[in-house]
């Protein structure tokens, strides 16, 4: 599949600054400030129910559509299925179903570290809700991300033409309702449909209880899933991605995943996922991605300069480890080695490492793998730190 010029430039130069594009925040402004003609047009109780049914259907659409789908191909459909889903998913106005898609899945692949495209830890509140997606270096999509996705040229077209599906529905219930329906049927539905797509990315890696180790800050928040139909049972879903059910207990409620259990008994949609018995009980042991990732968070958290500080004086008080000490400062590749060799109680134990461990994370059968990787990155970085700390020259 050939690429555009576009996409293939994006490939090659390098990425634009982190600034925000204001002039694409207008029309994102403007629909906002639509919401107040109300004032004129008026509010009335058939207006308010197109606007509920319109948040609950398009609601539907980017759950089991955008993401569930999209996103991580958790359930199949027919061709005509997966393009009535993306058009129906693009009339809530969230750009391309394709760029919807990629930047999931990037986020996913660096979820809360400094790569992710909208962690609320490394980039705040507001640019992990919705400034992100104002940014220059997530304004485009490159095609090979999505190669799945890519190859059917009707969902090629939909995300060339984002806004399409959300301009016929607008201008159907304006014909419709007039614009006391345009107004609060449609445009109320829509801001509502944002920001309560937008929690997910901001508040609910703030906001809730972590039932799982998953390496980054996604928790489960019961009223963020009722308002998303199922997606607030984040900590879940980023445990394992490729279930369609999100709330693995029976009491979390999941609106999409039962919406998709109707639509499976009539063949519209097929292959339902769910998470298997070791992943819903937390005995499944964690992946080395996964470990690796938590180890450095662990490491990070250890107060580096001290520990430095205190194993110098250490280093300085034992003359007769003298060739060790030479041989910690003049190679830092085996210089860890030669750290855990001197068991210096300056330096972290692994039983304080594990009590640490225990107070940060939930239950994990990988609890051991962390420990003891996580004190191998410490001697790792403490080495590099000898090094090149002036004191130890």
């Amino acid at each position: 599949m050939a690429l555009t010029t576009a996409q293939n430039v994006a490939a090659v130069q390098p990425e634009p600054p982190e600034d925000i594009i204001y002039p694409a925040t207008i029309p994102f402004l403007l629909v906002h400030l639509a919401a107040f003609a109300a004032i004129w047009t008026g509010v009335t109780l058939q207006a308010v129910l197109v606007a509920v049914a319109l948040y609950l259907i398009r609601m539907f659409a980017v759950t089991a559509g955008f993401h569930r789908y999209f996103s991580h191909r958790t359930f199949q459909t027919s061709r005509l299925g997966q393009f009535f889903l993306g058009f129906l998913a693009e009339t809530t106005a969230q750009r391309g179903l394709l760029w919807w898609a990629a930047k999931h899945r990037h986020h996913h692949r660096y979820s809360d570290t400094p790569e992710d495209v909208h962690s609320p830890r490394h980039h705040g509140f507001w640019y992990s809700h919705v400034g992100w997606i104002f940014t220059q270096r997530h304004g485009t999509v490159d095609y090979r991300q999505v190669p799945d996705l890519a190859k059917y040229p009707e969902l090629r077209f939909l995300d060339r033409h984002p806004y399409f599906p959300a301009t016929v529905l607008g201008v159907a219930v304006w014909l419709w309702l007039g614009w006391t329906g345009l107004v609060v049927g449609f445009v109320w539905s829509t801001v509502a449909l944002y920001h309560g797509t937008f929690a997910i990315n901001s508040l609910a890696h703030k906001a809730g209880t972590q039932r799982y180790v998953t390496g980054d800050d996604s928790r489960n928040n019961w009223w963020l899933a009722v308002i998303t139909l199922g997606e607030g049972w984040h900590n879940n879903h980023h445990a394992y991605q490729s279930s369609t059910r999100q709330g693995f207990r029976w009491w979390e409620i999941d609106i999409t995943y039962y919406v998709l259990r109707v639509l499976s008994w009539t063949r519209i949609v097929w292959d339902l996922r769910s998470p298997p018995e070791e992943i819903v009980k937390g005995e499944q042991r964690l992946g080395r991605g996964v470990i690796e990732k938590v180890s450095r968070q662990l490491a990070a958290s250890f107060p580096l300069e001290r520990i430095s500080a205190e194993v110098h004086a250490a280093l300085d008080r034992t003359p007769s480890l003298e060739e060790l000490r030479e041989k910690v400062r003049a190679a830092t590749e085996h210089a860890h080695v030669l750290l855990a060799e001197l068991e210096l109680p300056e330096i972290p134990s692994l039983e304080e490492i594990r009590e640490l461990a225990r107070e940060k994370l939930v239950a994990t059968p990988s609890l051991d793998d962390i420990v003891e990787r996580t004190r191998e990155l410490l001697l790792e970085m403490l080495a590099v730190h000898l090094e090149l700390n002036p004191q130890s020259a």
